[in-house]
């Protein structure tokens, strides 16, 4: 008879399995308490110790985990390029932009705050997130080496493309006007966006490689023995807290109508979660589209379940680290207090984007173990069908000899 566990081992263990969902917990309840200690220009100057610090950690530990010749094959894989980068500037935008509009056509009221719907249209525009991707990527047991490639390059696109395509895309009635006519200078923008790609994900990024490269088994058995990748689910959490400080310092959630609280709320949920399901679907069409062609091209292609874990993690996401100083660089002009409840969809987006995160790396998890039993039953069965038309043969063979010595008995008898 085997004893009950302990209860308090019970929760240990629940605690234990979901320590990220209630860190997160515990990240935005400090925000709220003590919104001036992690905010940008606060105690701990986040956007130098958690912007540069936290992510730089997270690219380190990439590129001490990801083989040189899979990040390099990955950056040259044009297909998943097309397949994110469309989704993420092209897609996305068009979806959030519908919604837009049909709230402004419903919505005579002005119930849901316009800065509120500015900000969407600029979040739909803004390149794929920094660090979660590959984090969520990894966890879920997907191709980490092509969530990083993606994020390189979304990154190094996206202060070229946002600027101009959120203003281009701006609703032309004349309650926008005061975001469409904001003459910010970008320079300042351009030159932080890329010291901080430059410091905080190619530099240690270009470390972890070539730490890897000169030691490379020593570096794989310390990574997991001692389950570095762990440190950078936690550095998710710390950038999670300096988000929401900002965003309870500034009072721009205090200064939202319910119903604008509300919407954004449940929108990003809804959009993240639908979003996750279009990437899915585009990355492992079904085999009847998979056999149309065009010439010698074929249209739709079901690319790996490992690749498809990065897509669904990169096409939806959004970045909170190029997003928040292009948003400020924009807009220059425009009221400091507005500004900050434009960048409270970014901010909203950003953060439960992660958290809904968790739990698809829990299903896509759950996916991959489904797709690897299905595998080995295939491979099982494709062996025992080998091998019945041999044991069959060898019968026929053995009664046939059996046949034939039976009949020259016979044909011996006197």
């Amino acid at each position: 008879m085997t004893l009950a566990e302990p209860v308090w081992k019970r929760i240990a263990k629940i605690i234990i399995a979901q320590w990220l969902i209630i860190g997160i917990g515990i990240a935005c309840l400090l925000a709220y308490l003590f919104p001036n200690v992690a905010k940008h220009g606060g105690i701990i100057r986040s956007e130098y110790s958690v912007l540069y610090g936290a992510v730089a950690v997270v690219f380190l530990i990439s590129g001490l985990s990801i083989p040189q010749e899979k990040l390099i094959r990955q950056l040259f894989n044009w297909r998943l390029h097309l397949l994110v980068q469309v989704t993420s500037f092209l897609f996305v935008p068009a979806v959030v932009l519908a919604v837009v509009h049909a709230i402004l056509a419903g919505d005579k009221d002005a119930r849901i705050d316009r800065a509120v719907l500015a900000g969407y249209i600029f979040t739909a525009c803004i390149p794929t997130t920094i660090a979660s991707n590959v984090v969520m990527t990894r966890s879920a047991g997907g191709d980490d080496a092509a969530a990083l490639a993606e994020v390189l390059i979304a990154n190094l696109l996206g202060p070229f493309v946002t600027a101009g395509w959120t203003v281009t895309l701006l609703p032309k009635s004349k309650e926008f006007d005061v975001w469409r006519d904001g003459d910010g200078d970008l320079t300042a923008m351009y030159r932080d966006v890329f010291k901080q790609l430059g410091l905080a994900v190619l530099l240690p990024l270009a470390v972890g490689q070539l730490v890897r490269y000169l030691w490379s088994k020593q570096t794989a058995l310390i990574m997991q023995k001692y389950k570095i990748a762990k440190i950078g689910s936690a550095c998710l959490l710390l950038m999670i807290w300096t988000t929401f400080s900002s965003c309870f310092a500034t009072g721009a959630l205090q200064g939202l109508t319910t119903e604008s609280i509300i919407f954004v709320t449940l929108f990003n949920i809804a959009l993240y979660v639908f979003l996750t399901i279009i990437c899915f679907a585009l990355s492992r069409p079904p085999q009847g589209l998979c056999r149309i062609t065009f010439g010698r091209w074929q249209v739709f292609k079901q690319i790996p379940p490992v690749e498809t874990i990065a897509v669904c993690f990169c096409g939806p996401a959004k970045s909170t680290a190029l997003g928040i100083p292009l948003l400020y660089a924009m807009w220059t002009p425009v009221d400091l207090f507005l500004k900050a409840k434009t960048s409270v969809p970014v901010l909203l987006y950003t953060t439960e984007q992660m958290f809904v995160a968790h739990f698809f790396v829990h299903a896509f998890r759950w996916w991959t173990r489904r797709l690897e039993k299905r595998r080995e039953w295939e491979e099982e069965a494709a062996e025992d069908r080998q091998y019945a038309p041999e044991t069959l043969s060898e019968v026929g063979q053995t009664e046939v000899k059996s046949t034939n010595v039976r009949e020259s008995h016979a044909g011996n008898a006197p």
